[in-house]
């Protein structure tokens, strides 16, 4: 296992309670969470869920009542921000107005006593780095949200911390400029080598950047893998709608036996075995069994150009749809079993018909519209 760069044992955290008498519920409890040096762990989780919380409780900018964090091996209990060695990118950009970029970006170095030449080369090496030099004798006002982040980006990489930190910094920017910096956040981080915590309630960000995924809700950290394993084998059923799109569907089911039996109100019943194989399986023993998949092609692009096998299909789809239900008991119960399947297959075809209404109608207004503005350009 690789070295840990940021560790939280047992983090928990509690405010005052907004009234008198009232204990205030906790924000975290009890969070443990590890950071591999050169990693970056996305937060994610919805609102007031404890994301940030755990972030300033890393940066120093708030105290965990439980618990312990350490940082490169060195306990942080006491240890003020500034002494920590972490850069800290925030929601809100945290510019100063009346200084110019370069400026900003030299700041955290002049407060540290570095010697104007030093600064200098570092602020040019992280402007070429963010591609931002013709912007460094601009103000905060003269700079856009795309281009402001990204000086506030300088600001973090110029003092070369240990580990990153970032508070949602996309959540300002519109949906186009949003994806850019996110792949240039993942690039950045990883040309550098850093260690980072980036904290967002998008689930896309989260799945984009993330070497590993960190989900929690009301403060508690349910699940903590990489991307691919929190998407397919996610740990509680809010991980699993939490993170995709579209979201996961859940149906109440219950087992017997070796089946998972999945019952409606509608009175439908979907059985599947339990921990049933999955589609690329079906697809291997399909070939197994002397089918390849060319020739399966070929056999569906038949039965669709030939009407009767495609009539056929309508029919068995249908019909194994009526058999999934419960038939009554009885012969009466029989017929009205098999009229329900026959009209399930006369309401496929009414749909058809309107369907094709629907798109001729579309053709003719087109082109009368079409029509109508021929004869307006002639006249």
């Amino acid at each position: 296992m690789a070295d840990l760069e940021v560790l939280l044992d047992g983090v928990s955290k509690r405010f005052a309670p907004a009234k008198r008498g009232e204990p205030a519920p906790p924000a975290l409890h009890g969070i443990t969470l590890g950071v591999e040096r050169g990693e970056l762990v996305v937060v994610v989780g919805p609102s007031g869920c404890g994301k940030s919380t755990t972030l300033r409780i890393v940066a120093g900018l708030e105290e965990p009542d439980g618990g312990t964090v350490t940082i490169a091996g060195r306990p942080m209990n006491g240890v003020p921000p500034q002494d920590r060695d972490v850069a800290m990118v925030f929601q809100g950009y945290a510019l100063y107005p009346q200084m110019t970029a370069r400026e900003i970006m030299e700041f955290p170095l002049k407060m540290r006593g570095m010697p104007r030449g030093q600064r200098a080369k570092a602020v040019d090496e992280a402007a070429a780095l963010l591609r931002i030099e013709r912007l460094l004798d601009r103000r905060p006002g003269e700079l856009s949200g795309g281009e402001r982040q990204r000086v506030a980006m300088g600001r973090a990489i110029v003092r070369k911390p240990r580990v990153f930190l970032f508070d949602e910094p996309l959540s300002n920017l519109d949906a186009s400029l949003r994806g850019d910096i996110r792949l240039e956040i993942g690039q950045l981080v990883r040309r550098l080598g850093a260690t980072a915590l980036y904290v967002t309630h998008d689930h896309v960000e989260a799945m984009t950047l993330a070497d590993r995924i960190a989900v929690m809700k009301s403060g508690r950290l349910l699940q903590l893998a990489t991307p691919r394993e929190v998407y397919e084998q996610p740990a509680t059923s809010f991980v699993g709608t939490f993170l995709g799109s579209p979201r996961m569907n859940l149906l109440p089911a219950r087992v017997e036996g070796d089946w998972v039996v999945a019952a409606q109100t509608c009175g439908a019943i979907a059985r599947a075995p339990r921990g049933g194989g999955s589609p690329g399986a079906r697809d291997a023993g399909r070939r197994g069994r002397g089918g390849s998949g060319r020739g399966d092609r070929r056999r569906r692009a038949a039965g669709r150009r030939d009407p009767r096998r495609r009539e056929g299909g309508r029919a068995r789809a249908a019909g194994a749809a009526a058999r999934v239900r419960r038939a009554p008991a009885g012969r009466r119960g029989a017929r009205e079993h098999r009229r329900g399947a026959g009209a399930a297959v006369r309401r496929g075809r009414r749909r058809g018909a309107r369907l094709v209404r629907f798109f001729a109608f579309i053709v003719r207004g087109r082109a009368f519209s079409w029509r109508v503005s021929e004869c307006e350009s002639k006249t």
